[in-house]
């Protein structure tokens, strides 16, 4: 059956993409996967159990919510809640049995006066992000002695920082690994066997120095490349396959347009195909004119304007056999010899694949397998 907007996910790729990231890590890391934003559009629950059977040891995510949907699911691996918290948030993240993230003394007062149970904490030392944590190490310190001296609600559990440029600029990446090691070394000071972690998916896959005790790997474990260009250079397998159909297919002579605001008219006589699905499912406006569809195993140049619910493809001056009403398209994926990868979309757009991921909507439908055996 055709579905408009249809979303296949490989979970046997989930899987083998942890399992490869896992082989390259320094001896000991532990493998933390980060399923925040649905999985960025993959699906939390089901993407959570793939990465938990291809060795991972933790779930990360980004919010409560994200945390208490995990446990409702029956899934029981260790949560880190990256995020930031309000009290409201916090109680739910509590009632998830999640670990959290602290920056300063207020903050962790705030959960030993409500914990029941001893929460874990994790002291965020910015090196350079410029986002959540404190830049001065010596307040960051004193967050981890007031864990310490907190009482039984909390315990010190890890200590950790995030890259700013790690699928980038290397010269900072350099900087922020020289500025969190002094802070790592004093943390484990206080704490014999704290939990020290840095690495995002692109620092993982290219400072081994960065590994520490573990890693967080988000991006890379749906098979995507940290610096957004090919995932073969890493070995990574792309999950998710993305794909709609052809609705109809017509005539359009000289001077007829196609889309809104005529941003195509055609010059000569062709022939154009509409394909339901348009940015209200996650094909951004934005891309417009820059992107190709595979149909038939051939590059067709979707043309107009993307709309909230059809895009237009020109098919050329002969109108193709194979093509017609139901006939597959390929947004993501492979078609034949061609593929078309999440990359490669995300680029078109300016932007990067986990834009391109978190923004495919609940419209969108998901359906999960294994190497193409359906997974219910």
């Amino acid at each position: 059956m055709a579905l408009r907007a249809h979303a296949r996910v490989n979970l046997a790729a989930v899987q083998r993409n942890v399992e490869h990231l896992r082989a390259g890590l320094t001896r000991g890391t532990e493998f933390c996967a980060v399923v925040k934003a649905n999985a960025s559009g993959h699906g939390a629950i089901p993407v959570a159990r793939a990465a938990l059977a291809g060795g991972a040891g933790r779930l990360a995510v980004a919010t409560a919510g994200e945390a208490a949907e995990l446990r409702a699911a029956g899934i029981q691996a260790p949560v880190l809640v990256m995020g930031a918290l309000s009290r409201q948030e916090m109680a739910v993240a509590l009632q998830a049995r999640a670990e959290v993230v602290a920056w300063s003394p207020g903050f962790v007062d705030a959960v030993a006066a409500v914990a029941w149970e001893p929460v874990g904490i994790h002291v965020k030392y910015d090196t350079g992000m410029g986002r959540l944590g404190t830049r001065d190490r010596d307040a960051a310190l004193a967050v981890a002695d007031h864990v310490l001296g907190a009482g039984p609600g909390v315990r010190l559990t890890g200590a950790m920082t995030h890259f700013a440029t790690a699928d980038g600029d290397r010269a900072f990446l350099d900087d922020q690994l020289a500025a969190f090691a002094p802070f790592a070394e004093a943390m484990r000071g206080r704490r014999p066997g704290i939990t020290i972690h840095s690495a995002n998916s692109a620092a993982t896959v290219r400072e081994p120095a960065s590994h520490g005790d573990m890693v967080r790997c988000g991006i890379a474990i749906y098979g995507a490349d940290p610096m957004n260009v090919a995932p073969e250079a890493h070995g990574l397998e792309p999950a998710l396959a993305l794909t709609s159909y052809v609705a109809v297919v017509k005539r359009a002579r000289p001077g007829d347009s196609a889309g809104y605001g005529r941003r195509f008219v055609a010059e000569r006589e062709t022939w154009l195909a509409t394909v339901p699905i348009g940015y209200a499912d996650g094909i951004r406006r934005a891309l417009s004119g820059r992107f190709d569809v595979l149909i038939a195993g051939h590059r067709r140049r979707a043309v107009g304007t993307v709309s909230m619910d059809n895009l237009t493809v020109e098919l050329g001056p002969v109108p193709p056999a194979d093509i017609g009403p139901e006939t597959p398209v390929t947004l993501i994926g492979r078609d034949g010899d061609e593929r078309i990868t999440a990359e490669e979309l995300s680029n078109a757009m300016g932007s990067i694949a986990h834009e391109l991921f978190c923004g495919l909507s609940t419209r969108v439908t998901r359906t999960y397998h294994r190497d193409g055996e359906p997974v219910r």
